[in-house]
C-alpha cells in the first residue's frame, strides 16, 4: 500500500525546495514528520523470534496530528476516554459551514478566524436552543473543526454533537428534543451568520470582506445520529480524521499521485489524478496552526461543567431505569497497551532483541525545531 509518507518521501524534498520559504513552520514540521514516520529515522525496536530466528523491525511512529498512518490509533484512544460524554438521550450532528466568500480570508488568517468561527457557531447554537420557542435549555456540545472536502478542498467546517435535550434554567429539569429533531436550521443560520458578522467587524480583517457575504443564505446542517455509545462512535472518526487516508491513495508515478474519493451529492466513487506538486499543496492547506485546539467542548460537556454533567447522566439513567449506554466489554475500545507481536512465519511470540535509537534530525528538521523555540 502507498501511504502518504511514501508520497513526502519521494516528492516532499524538490516541493520544499520550491516553496518552502512560503510553507509556515508547521506545515514545514508536518510534512518531515509525516516522512519519518515508521521509519527507521525515528528509531524503534528490534524482534526476533526464539524458534525460528525470523527478525521484525517495529519502528516508531511520529504521532502528529496530520499524519493518516498514526490517528486511527489515537481515535481508539479518545473514544475509550470519552464515556463521560456519553447521555442516554438521542443524539444530533450539527454542521456549520463557512460561506466561500470567506474561505481565502479564513485561509491566510487561520487561527483567528477558527477561533471566531468556533465562537460565533457555538453561541449561535446555545442562544436559539435556549429560547422557550425552541427547547428552553442548555445544551452539551463537543466540536470538530475540519477544513477539507473529499477531493482535499478548502472548505471549513465544523460538527458538533449535541444530545437531544437541555437543561433547564434552574438546572434541575432535564427538557427532552424530539427524537428526529433538535432545532430549525434555517433561524439558527441566519444567527450564526450575525453572530460572526458581529465578531468580524471588530477585527482588522473587516475591511477585506466583500459585502455580499452578509445577504447570503448561509448553510447549517442537522440529523440524528443515534444516542449513547453509538452516537460518540458516530463522532471519533471526526475528530481524529485527517484530509487524506492512506488507503486512498491509488498510485504514485511520472510526477503524479492518484487517489479516489465519494463523491458528496452523487455518492459514487470518483478518481484524481493531480500532479505531485499540486497532489502536496492540496494537502498542506489543511495542516492547523501550531497548538490550534480543534475539538472544544462548550455548555453542559465544557470542563468545569463535569460534576454536573455527572449527576445529569445519573438522573437520566434513573428515569429511564434501563439505559444501555454502554456496548459489551468485548466491543469497548481499550486504550493503547503494548500488545505481544507474533512471528510471521510461524506465529511464536516474539522477543524484544534491541533497541534502535532515533537518528539525528536533518540540518531543515532542526531549523524548524529551533524556529519554533524561539516563537
Amino acid at each position: 500500500m502507498i501511504t502518504l509518507g511514501d508520497v513526502f518521501r519521494r516528492y516532499g524534498p524538490a516541493y520544499r525546495a520550491r516553496w518552502g520559504s512560503q510553507l509556515s513552520s508547521a506545515q514545514l514540521a508536518a510534512m518531515h514528520a509525516i516522512e519519518a514516520c515508521r521509519t527507521e529515522a525515528l528509531g524503534g525496536q528490534v524482534y526476533r523470534c526464539p524458534h525460528c530466528d525470523q527478525v521484525r523491525y517495529a519502528y516508531h511512529s511520529c504521532r502528529n496530528r496530520h499524519c493518516p498512518t498514526c490517528q486511527h490509533d489515537a481515535a481508539q484512544d479518545w473514544l475509550a476516554r470519552q464515556q463521560d460524554l456519553l447521555l442516554p438521550v438521542p443524539s444530533f450532528l450539527v454542521t456549520f459551514t463557512l460561506p466561500a466568500a470567506l474561505r481565502a480570508i479564513a485561509f491566510q488568517h487561520q487561527a483567528q478566524v477558527y477561533d471566531l468561527f468556533f465562537r460565533a457557531s457555538a453561541a449561535a447554537l446555545q442562544q436559539l436552543a435556549q429560547d422557550p420557542r425552541f427547547l428552553g435549555g442548555q445544551l452539551g456540545m463537543v466540536g470538530v473543526l475540519q477544513t477539507w472536502t473529499r477531493d482535499l478542498r478548502y472548505h471549513p467546517h465544523i460538527h458538533y454533537l449535541v444530545p437531544g435535550g437541555g437543561l433547564s434554567a434552574d438546572g434541575r429539569t432535564w427538557i427532552t428534543a424530539r427524537a428526529d429533531f433538535l432545532v430549525h436550521v434555517k433561524p439558527l443560520a441566519i444567527l450564526f451568520r450575525a453572530k460572526l458578522q458581529a465578531a468580524l467587524r471588530q477585527t482588522e480583517l473587516w475591511r477585506s470582506i466583500p459585502a455580499e457575504v452578509w445577504r447570503q443564505a448561509w448553510v447549517v446542517d442537522c440529523r440524528p445520529v443515534g444516542s449513547g455509545w453509538t452516537a460518540l462512535k458516530y463522532l471519533a472518526p471526526y475528530v481524529f480524521r485527517v484530509a487524506l487516508s492512506n488507503n486512498r491513495i491509488l498510485g504514485m508515478a511520472d510526477g503524479e499521485v492518484t487517489f479516489r474519493y465519494q463523491d458528496g451529492e452523487t455518492r459514487q466513487t470518483r478518481i484524481s489524478t493531480l500532479s505531485a506538486e499540486a497532489f502536496i499543496e492540496r494537502f498542506l492547506q489543511h495542516i492547523l496552526p501550531k497548538g490550534f485546539v480543534k475539538v472544544r467542548s462548550y455548555g453542559l460537556f465544557r470542563v468545569g461543567a463535569r460534576q454536573q454533567l455527572t449527576r445529569l447522566r445519573a438522573q437520566l439513567i434513573l428515569q429511564q431505569r434501563k439505559v444501555e449506554l454502554l456496548p459489551p466489554d468485548d466491543e469497548r475500545p481499550e486504550p493503547d497497551q503494548h500488545q505481544d507481536l507474533r512471528c510471521p512465519n510461524c506465529g511464536q511470540a516474539l522477543r524484544l532483541e534491541r533497541v534502535l535509537p532515533r537518528q539525528r534530525a536533518p540540518p531543515d528538521v532542526q531549523s524548524v525545531a529551533s524556529r519554533e523555540q524561539r516563537r
